[in-house]
């Protein structure tokens, strides 16, 4: 089992770490590579906003205090944006932290920060459907599968299938049972 994981805001030392280890295939791995892109709106983001607004938000995943990936959440709406409103849900772990359980702990102790600090009522995450370690991590986190998005995703030239996976506010796990800790509270 990993060390104590932890959320935490993002810092300049971080976008480094993401720059170095989440820019390229061999760090995104086969799931999440779209191709090259430019840092320079992640840097933009972060010098206006922290990485965190209204409109979500980054923070770091952090094993025993030392940054290891980050969760990411967004604004989507099924219906009319004034009336419903979710956060869709994303990870990017380094390389050396896959595999270890720090996804689940990660995107669970997210999951803890949006229901305690938004009003939101639904959090969703999708995943290839070859991705099956992603969809043990997020039922482990306590989401639930709800269906296959056909062809929703382009990626390496082709349309993807995506599995979407939900959580309710009253469907949230204990974030304590693993003596996980949100860490300090972030901006959100």
């Amino acid at each position: 089992m990993p060390d104590e994981i932890t959320l935490r805001p993002v810092t300049a030392d971080d976008l480094e770490l993401f720059e170095r280890e989440l820019s390229g295939p061999e760090g995104t791995g086969p799931y999440q590579w779209f191709g090259f892109r430019s840092p320079a709106d992640l840097r933009r983001r972060f010098t206006e906003t922290g990485l965190l607004g209204p409109d979500g938000g980054v923070l770091c995943v952090a094993e025993a205090g030392k940054t290891v990936g980050r969760v990411e959440w967004f604004a989507s709406t099924w219906g009319r944006p004034a009336t419903s409103t979710c956060w869709s849900l994303a990870i990017g772990l380094v390389p050396s932290a896959r595999g270890r359980g720090i996804g689940t702990r990660a995107q669970r102790l997210l999951a803890g920060y949006l229901f305690d600090h938004t009003r939101v009522e639904r959090l969703q995450a999708w995943t290839d459907c070859a991705n099956l370690a992603e969809q043990r991590a997020l039922e482990k986190a306590g989401f639930v599968r709800e269906g296959v998005l056909r062809s929703a995703q382009w990626r390496g030239g082709q349309w993807h299938d995506q599995v979407i996976f939900s959580m309710l506010r009253a469907e949230r796990p204990a974030a304590s049972r693993d003596g996980d800790r949100p860490g300090p509270s972030p901006r959100a």
